[in-house]
């Protein structure tokens, strides 16, 4: 007990948020599973037990057998080297998503199962040396864990760094917690070996990514803000006869959209993970500025008079002062301000000759560009009381006509590229 008080001062840490955690979950009827949070919650609390089990042993060679404390250093080492692998997977799938790809995927492995391997060819070679106040193990497998961490942390840190900007505060947080306290830890560790301070990252780290990230009440209050947000667009979208389904239809497109350009790499620093899931969310909002239409106009099964559509051209004005007024309480600057951006300037054009504010080229932010493109593909292959819906063919010809003079260049070439997967989604919704 002595020699592992900090051990178990963690192990309990952790093991209350596992409880709370699993505790949440059947409050709140969290049915999906967490697997890659849950899996470092696992790896967490054994490689807690094997940093105290070791700490105990090295101070008591002459009573534990040689074998025994070879094989629970091997299991510290081990699973060390994997809960900071399972962390750095888990930057990346909240900064970019995992990969898809098999050699990206190996890529990410590799420097963990090689440094496993070390560690275990060298096991047998381990030190163990007397300090001021604890005996503590260093040599080659001890060094090299040290690298893997060092390499795993400056290759988090990199695309830390480059997300920053596009990351939710609470990321940004977990991210951080994660970055300065396996950074501390280890690099007073290597000056001080007898520190034994090890489980302080798994501790600090499980408790930060919980708090800031992994919540079940957070994930619930998302989910009650994605339905109300939902709701008001249906409501809104109700009140004109003319476009039944195209808030649905235009969020698949949007969706389809933006992750092929973010799988091809196009904008790859503005398209992460979190700015595709504010995208989608955000989607439903274009046409909440249609509320404050007056019906007369709204719902006139004839076209607009001049004047009449100058009245109805308010509308993307009108939406983006709904949303700066009505959802910045939800707590997501930056889905507030995506919201903002797609009501307010979807009816932008590449060539500046749009409304609201004849912005032109990247000027229009990039989610307004690519709703812009959604939005008119739905309008046109969808029936109006005034006229048929157009045959699909037609419709990705108007897309492409518009190509560098109404909408983004970039955006129309993989949108037609991506034309077998759109059909798809247009063929589901007459279906249904």
């Amino acid at each position: 007990m002595e020699y592992c008080k900090l051990q178990i001062g963690c192990m309990i840490i952790v093991l209350y948020v596992a409880c709370i955690y699993i505790r949440e979950k059947q409050i709140y009827q969290m049915k999906r599973k967490n697997v890659l949070f849950e899996t470092i919650l696992a790896a967490g609390i054994v490689g807690i037990f094997f940093d105290g089990a070791t700490a105990y042993t090295v101070n008591h060679l002459a009573e534990i057998p040689a074998s025994v404390n070879i094989f629970l250093h091997l299991c510290f080492l081990s699973f060390l080297d994997i809960f900071v692998f399972l962390m750095f997977l888990y930057m990346y799938d909240i900064t970019r998503g995992l990969p898809q790809k098999r050699g990206e995927r190996i890529g990410l492995f590799l420097p963990l199962l090689i440094n496993i391997v070390v560690v275990i060819v060298f096991m047998p070679q381990l030190e163990y040396r007397k300090g001021t106040f604890t005996n503590y193990s260093m040599g080659m497998s001890a060094y090299t864990c040290f690298a893997m961490v060092a390499l795993y942390v400056l290759a988090a840190s990199g695309i830390f760094l480059h997300s920053w900007k596009n990351l939710e505060r609470h990321k940004q947080i977990a991210i951080s917690t994660y970055l300065l306290v396996t950074i501390g830890v280890t690099a007073y560790q290597m000056f001080f070996p007898e520190a034994l301070l090890s489980s302080l990252v798994p501790a600090v780290v499980i408790v930060g990514i919980y708090l800031n990230q992994e919540t079940p009440l957070y994930a619930k209050l998302q989910k009650n803000n994605e339905e109300m947000v939902m709701g008001f667009a249906t409501l809104v979208e109700n009140r004109d006869d003319n476009t039944g389904g195209h808030i649905r239809r235009t969020t698949a497109y949007v969706k389809l959209l933006a992750e092929e350009l973010r799988s091809r790499g196009f904008y790859k620093e503005q398209l992460t993970k979190d700015y595709v899931a504010n995208l989608v969310m955000a989607a439903p909002m274009h046409d909440v500025g249609k509320i404050a239409i007056p019906d007369a106009i709204l719902q006139k099964p004839g076209k607009l008079t001049d004047e009449e559509f100058e009245i109805m051209k308010t509308h993307a004005q009108k939406g983006g002062k709904i949303i700066r007024e009505t959802f910045g309480h939800l707590g997501n600057d930056a889905y507030e301000e995506m919201a903002y951006e797609v009501a307010a300037h979807h009816h932008e054009k590449w060539n500046g000759r749009g409304y609201p504010d004849g912005l032109k080229e990247t000027e229009i932010p990039l989610c307004a560009r690519i709703m812009a493109v959604a939005d008119v593909f739905d309008a046109v292959s969808a029936k109006r009381c005034y006229r048929d819906a157009m045959p699909l063919d037609q419709c990705f010809h108007i897309i492409e006509e518009g190509r560098g003079r109404d909408y983004d260049p970039v955006l129309v070439d993989v949108f037609i590229e991506i034309e077998d997967k759109i059909r798809k989604v247009y063929e589901e919704s007459k279906a249904e």
